[in-house]
């Protein structure tokens, strides 16, 4: 049977001597929203003297599902490393969040 197209994620935690690296690889897309937030859960979880570090440079895909996620990681005040896509996803949540519920609506 051959691969079909699938929206695949793939996270990876790295442990370091002082640094807990999250790699968040692949399409945040609306199945995976529980698995990111467990997944994060988890590398929170313990961290003792470590520092938690996101990377999402190799996020290809963000839905609107994962959004709440996403904001949760910025308002907990994560280290989140980000490419150009992921960092203006980001931005614009974060402008969308802050704006009251008339003006989202209008837009």
């Amino acid at each position: 049977m051959g691969k079909g197209k699938c929206a695949m994620l793939k996270i990876t935690v790295v442990e370091g001597l002082r640094l807990r690296r999250m790699i968040v690889e692949g399409r945040l897309t609306a199945p995976w929203a529980a698995e990111l937030a467990s997944a994060y859960d988890t590398a929170r979880a313990d961290l003792q003297n470590h520092k938690l570090i996101v990377d999402l440079r190799n996020v290809t895909a963000v839905s609107p599902e994962v959004e709440d996620v996403l904001l949760r990681l910025t308002r907990e005040n994560v280290k989140l490393v980000c490419g150009v896509y992921t960092k203006e996803i980001l931005r614009q949540l974060v402008r969308k969040k802050r704006g009251s519920p008339r003006e989202s609506a209008e837009e």
